[in-house]
């Protein structure tokens, strides 16, 4: 609700009137503060650092993370192919104009950019965002943001035509809400960009407009939605085994790309398609890789009766793929008692006359009823919405009048047959704290209802990513938790890498994993799950993302738990460590088994009896290939199972284009792939003549387009066209 005294912001029009205002607040040095990805107001941001870079005098710290411009499209075939798309997908999304500069390595003395998460690889190796990364857990960024002193916080919001007294903080409530409070008191300005194509996200998300001082007006900024990426052969197999970990009744988190989406569609297809579902489980060789009593005592493969509710620090696509699908169905509803009366069967949503008597059994209901109470009953839809407290009297919708003593019960019945509500109201399929996802995501929430909108609810990151806030409702609400997230390597004796690399060089950052995992320890019924890819690079520069050590660790060893490869499952939780380097040596591929196996031994880990099992000695990518070619044939397995940002055409090219960087990259791989173009079965067909025409191929100029015709010709014939996902695609269908 907005406050009848604090002042609306100013409404202003031009960025820099907010950078002046600050400047005479705050004097020179301003501390800059900001959300994550889709949140980042670029027009504020760009206003603060543009006047930094043209006045020395002004000191501008910038606090943020997860900045995004949309990528540059390259040059040749990379470029033909990108350029169209990119203009397409980000229209005129303004740039950033400090990611510009880091790019150039060319950010004033007077500036300090500090990020404590990347877009994954997209700072290694430059120099100043390497040395101002902030390493911590996403929980404590408003803790650091505080001691380093912020003095302005910047954020886009929502708007809604039936609330013109508030603001929704929409995508990015994480950790705005919990800065405000640690600030009270201290100098703050907090300042709007409104955007009018945010979804309005109500709950802890909604804000009274006098929230902020200052708001921008006016300034166009689309949102940045993420292109979904095609799932690989492997990254299918990752999210089939970790799909088969999720319990009905339980909870999920999850995180965003081809990983995230492979789970998202084969927990979907559990439900609308158990028999398929359960056909590429068994054609995946499940029952092995996954270990039978693991998957008994921990998932299943059967279609969700209750469903799932989801406590997530991202909301994604692939939540929204869940509801829709079915499986996103689990309500919880903020109150401890009421939710723990849910778990044990005693109440149903569907109230039951004996729900009042229920509640006062459980010492929820007082002897007599106070606004307080009335509150939260009617909120939960116990009790009906005309049910009225006045002098000490219940005034029922009827019209009848009772005594307000509940510790009668006499009156508890009477209440019951007068106002009794019909099935709990207020509940919510998901928490998260922040949100990026793709076009159809975006569009997918605007067009909801309210109450639709209402069971996705955003909230800040400590209430999500940790138990301590809460703890006693979120044990309530979480229930058989799976925390499903990605890592980048593993060790031997169960340590994840998941941020940095040997040198230091941060690839992303820790964000909220090490909550997670700690949180799926704390959990009872809950587990960690980290999907891992087995190997990185290609050809000649592949290797094993199994190691037996790594100088950097984001997840100690103490922590393991489930560790998911395309080869399988390795259930950790309780292992010893000659246990553990067995489960994870099955997982691993089996061209890097042996060596890993002796370097165990050595160290005296591992037995020298102890060998591969007969099951896990072809671990390749050849095995991959063959367990899944009979559901990619079939259609079943699509590049894109959650819909694509591509034309049909464009997702040809694509695969086309990625035969080329992969044949490439080999030794002498670029001139057999010319002399190949350049031969007899280099030649053009009428086949390709869209894929041509969508490359601006269809006619030649010179000989280097000549060239780049008949390479890209020769790299459609060694692919295949792939039919479209039957997903939902809004935006390339245009």
């Amino acid at each position: 609700m907005a406050s009848e005294t604090a002042p609306a912001p100013t409404v202003v029009t031009d960025p820099q009137a907010c950078v002046e205002y600050c400047l005479r607040e705050l004097g020179q040095t301003l501390v800059v503060g900001a959300p994550l990805a889709l949140g980042k107001p670029n027009h504020l941001l760009n206003a603060f650092y543009r006047h930094a870079r043209q006045d020395p005098e002004t000191r501008l710290d910038i606090f943020t993370a997860l900045s995004l411009n949309p990528p540059k499209p390259g040059t040749g075939l990379q470029r033909r192919f990108l350029e169209p798309f990119l203009a397409r997908h980000f229209g005129d999304y303004p740039r950033l104009d400090y990611l510009e500069d880091l790019d150039r390595n060319s950010v004033p003395a007077n500036v300090n950019i500090s990020e404590f998460y990347f877009r994954s690889g997209s700072r290694l190796g430059n120099a100043h965002s390497q040395r101002h990364y902030v390493s911590s857990n996403y929980t404590h960024v408003a803790r650091d943001m505080q001691a380093r002193g912020v003095n302005v916080l910047v954020q886009m919001v929502g708007i809604h035509p039936q609330r013109p007294d508030c603001f929704s903080l929409s995508c990015n409530p994480d950790i705005t809400l919990e800065l405000v409070d640690r600030m009270a008191g201290k100098p703050l300005i907090l300042i709007a960009q409104i955007n009018p194509d945010l979804p309005y996200m109500e709950g802890d998300a909604e804000v009274p407009r006098s929230f902020f001082q200052l708001a921008l007006q006016g300034a166009q900024q689309p949102l940045f939605a993420v292109p979904r990426m095609a799932v690989s052969d492997a990254d299918y197999l990752i999210g089939l085994y970790a799909s088969a970990l999720v319990r009905d009744c339980g909870t999920l988190q999850l995180g965003i790309g081809s990983l995230g989406d492979a789970v998202a569609y084969f927990l979907g297809l559990r439900q609308t398609d158990n028999a398929r579902y359960r056909e590429i489980f068994a054609g995946a060789e499940g029952a092995q890789r996954v270990h039978p009593e693991t998957l008994k005592r921990w998932g299943g493969t059967g279609a969700f009766e209750e469903g799932l509710y989801a406590a997530s620090e991202m909301f994604m696509d692939g939540f929204l793929h869940l509801y829709d699908s079915g499986v996103l169905k689990r309500r919880v509803y903020d109150h401890a008692g009421l939710q723990a009366l849910l778990n044990e069967g005693a109440l149903s949503e569907q109230l039951r006359s004996d729900a009042l008597e229920v509640l006062w059994e459980r010492g929820l209901l007082p002897h007599a009823l106070d606004e307080r109470s009335l509150g939260w009953l009617q909120r939960f839809g116990v009790v009906d919405q005309g049910l009225q407290l006045a002098d000490d009297k219940l005034y029922c919708p009827d019209g009848s009048i009772l005594d307000n003593r509940l510790h009668d019960p006499a009156v508890r019945t009477t209440l019951a047959s007068k106002a009794l509500g019909t099935q709990l109201r207020d509940g919510a399929l998901l928490h998260a704290a922040f949100f990026l996802g793709s076009h159809w995501m975006y569009d997918r929430l605007n067009g909801m209802t309210d109450e639709e909108r209402r069971l996705f609810r955003m909230t800040r990151v400590s209430r999500i990513n940790q138990l301590y806030r809460g703890e006693e409702l979120d044990r309530a609400q979480r229930l058989n938790a799976r925390c499903i997230n990605t890592t980048m390597k593993a060790t031997l004796l169960g340590a994840a890498v998941s941020d940095q690399l040997a040198d230091g060089q941060v690839v992303s950052g820790v964000g909220g994993q090490y909550n997670f995992v700690a949180m799926a320890h704390a959990l009872d019924g809950s587990r960690s799950l980290l999907m891992l890819r087995s190997t990185r690079g290609s050809q000649h520069h592949e290797q094993s993302n199994i190691v037996w050590e790594y100088p950097h660790a984001t997840i100690p060893r103490h922590l393991r738990d489930i560790v998911i490869s395309e080869y399988g499952v390795a259930d950790l939780r309780g292992t010893s460590d000659e246990e553990t380097i067995q489960r994870l040596l099955c997982i691993t591929d089996s061209r890097w088994q042996e060596e890993l196996r002796t370097t165990a031994v050595a160290h005296h880990k591992l037995s020298p009896a102890w060998r591969i099992p007969h099951a896990f000695r072809d671990n390749s990518p050849t095995k991959v290939k063959t367990m899944l070619a009979p559901f990619r044939q079939r259609g079943v397995l699509v590049d894109y199972p959650t819909g694509s940002d591509f034309t049909a055409e464009e997702i040809w090219l694509a695969r086309a284009l990625l035969h080329l960087r992969q044949q490439g990259s080999r030794k002498g791989g670029q001139l057999r792939l010319i002399l190949a173009a350049l031969g007899p079965g280099g030649g053009v067909t009428g086949e390709f003549r869209a894929c041509l025409e969508r490359m601006q191929l269809q006619e030649t100029r010179d000989w280097r387009e000549v060239l780049e015709r008949r390479v890209l010709c020769l790299a459609l014939k060694r692919t295949t066209p792939m039919p479209r996902p039957s997903s939902q695609n809004p935006k390339s269908s245009t």
